[in-house]
């Protein structure tokens, strides 16, 4: 393979210098100054991999770098995609895989399975939540990142893999060989009532199902009485763009702009509007985000927020306003490049300044102080900084004139930060403590209901364990309970694992939730967000006639 890379080398620079030189019009100048551009690159080349000394490089090693360094000085959004990275994108846009089903994350610094799906060929062939993966087809997991694990567990449809686990309790590992199958690769994964007439949804991200994962979920929830709605798109760093069309399409009255694309060539510049394929929910939303919630999210929170039709809660969302469309390359790779900005109904560009790629990524400012300083809920009244403090943001007005605005990503209705745990309880998160400690010391009897909360003696077994594994010291655990959120924290955080295996990801997820300070102020604001959405009806009814079809009314 050293030849074909190193010819794609040298093609790769000379086909930028001659595609420079024709949109410049000037062939002769290719000639007389590029091709000296052309075998200066080259030389670098043939040196580097003739004398490099601190390791091997490869032609493609000093491709791939050659065309990162090209691509970072366009923006943080283009990017090169090596085949591994392209097969892995296309995969996650797909409505689903072959493989076992199940959710695997590390634990303890084991790959371990989270929980198995209901009806797949992991769960009808026994594997429990709490089972470590030790081997897949006889190579050992504890080197693989999930990310590496999980593609040796996926493969062909009807091929089989062999998995040997480590489970709590017994002695032996126990060797399960597993037939993939087709395996729906759902981005709407928890869909519930919080109250009798609260409906929960959370996309994780925008994929090729995702529109009818939604519309699904929509039907489900109204049919057991949903008359407010919950959209969680926090952590959810966005997808494809027609998706976060078609899930838009479900919320913003008929016939109004969901997005605008604009580029530098004509065919970037596009307007998608809201079909009327869907009746429009009609009900009070309260959407969550955050910092994780970025491109796709943002699009669906932005015409939310723009028309009126809910209330954005959380903390400012990423800023990533850049459309990209991705390219096939040879030798299985792709390119994903930057064409076109997008903006929101209101006219709002999102975009953060990524003039600093260092503060784009951090969130930090140029000043080195985080761009949310203070943790207290607010309602922005004025245009609040960017990361760069000496400018102010675009004031826009929402459908009702109401002021929201541009770039530094969407900025909620209402600012609340999450609370963080405390520092004794995110060490044992970190540990794996938690986790570790129903499947090692046993579950207690009478876990047969959700409504079970964590016995006196089971938390007081827990707290010596974690002494007696050296996971906490004696003195730092007496000076953490002083705090009586620790005890709260820790009893949420036994439930949660205790609940995924006995009741399934949904329950154990619900017992997470009461930590949740956000959802909690959500809930509280669906009041609000009912006086918006009649408030932006009756201006619908004044503006449109009353035409169900061209508006919303009263549901």
């Amino acid at each position: 393979m050293k030849q074909p890379w190193r010819n794609l080398a040298l093609l790769l620079f000379a086909a930028a210098v001659v595609v420079g030189g024709l949109a410049g019009g000037n062939l002769l100048a290719i000639h007389a100054d590029e091709l000296a551009q052309v075998r200066l690159y080259t030389e670098l080349v043939e040196t580097a991999h003739a004398n490099y000394a601190v390791a091997d490089v490869t032609y493609r090693d000093l491709v791939y770098a050659s065309i990162g360094g090209m691509l970072r000085n366009l923006d943080p959004h283009t990017s090169f995609l090596p085949p591994v990275a392209y097969d892995s994108m296309r995969e996650r846009q797909q409505s689903s895989f072959y493989g076992l089903g199940i959710y695997v994350g590390t634990r303890n610094n084991r790959l371990t399975v989270i929980s198995p799906i209901e009806g797949t060929p992991g769960y009808e062939k026994g594997i429990r939540a709490g089972d470590i993966i030790h081997l897949i087809n006889g190579e050992p997991t504890e080197d693989m990142n999930p990310n590496e694990a999980i593609r040796k567990l996926k493969g062909p449809k009807g091929t089989d893999v062999t998995v040997t686990l480590l489970r709590p309790g017994l002695d032996e590992p126990l060797e399960v060989t597993v037939t993939r199958a087709e395996i729906p690769q759902e981005t709407v994964r928890h869909v519930h009532m919080l109250t009798p007439e609260t409906g929960f949804l959370w996309i994780t991200d925008f994929s090729r199902s995702t529109g009818g994962e939604v519309a699904r979920a929509l039907a489900e929830l109204k049919e057991q009485g949903m008359r407010r709605l919950i959209l969680d798109l926090r952590f959810n760093g966005g997808g494809l763009l027609d998706q976060a069309i078609a899930v838009s399409d479900q919320f913003v009255p008929p016939g109004t702009t969901i997005v605008e694309t604009r580029g530098r060539i004509d065919s970037s510049h596009q307007s998608y509007r809201s079909t009327g394929r869907h009746e429009p929910l009609g009900l009070p939303v309260v959407v969550l985000v955050n910092g994780g919630s970025a491109s796709a999210s943002e699009i669906v929170s932005g015409a939310i927020q723009d028309h009126d039709v809910g209330l954005v809660v959380g903390e400012s969302t990423w800023g990533k306003g850049l459309v990209q469309t991705v390219y096939e390359l040879s030798y299985g790779a792709g390119l994903a490049l930057t064409t076109a900005r997008y903006y929101t109904p209101a006219g709002r560009l999102i975009q953060r300044d990524y003039s600093s790629y260092w503060d784009y990524y951090t969130g930090y400012d140029a000043n080195g102080e985080s761009a949310d300083e203070d943790g207290e809920e607010s309602r922005p009244s004025e245009p609040l900084p960017s990361l760069d403090p000496r400018e102010e943001r675009p004031v826009f007005r929402t459908d009702l004139g109401r002021e929201v605005y541009g770039g530094g990503g969407v900025t909620p209705d209402y600012i609340v930060e999450a609370d963080e745990d405390p520092a004794v309880i995110t060490r044992l998160r970190i540990q794996s403590g938690f986790h570790r400690f129903p499947f090692e010391q046993g579950v207690p009897d009478g876990v047969d209901s959700t409504d079970w909360q964590v016995p006196e003696d089971y938390l007081e077994r827990f707290w010596k364990w974690i002494v007696e594994e050296d996971l906490v010291s004696a003195g730092e655990l007496g000076e953490a309970l002083e705090d009586p959120a620790v005890e709260r924290h820790a009893r949420m955080r036994l439930r949660y694992e205790i609940f995924n295996t006995a009741f399934g990801l949904t329950e154990g997820f619900r017992a997470e939730r009461q930590l949740d300070n956000q959802l909690a102020r959500a809930l509280e604001l669906l009041d609000e967000a009912e006086e918006l959405l009649e408030r932006r009806m009756e201006q619908d009814l004044r503006t449109r006639g009353g035409n169900r079809r061209s508006g919303f009314v009263a549901p």
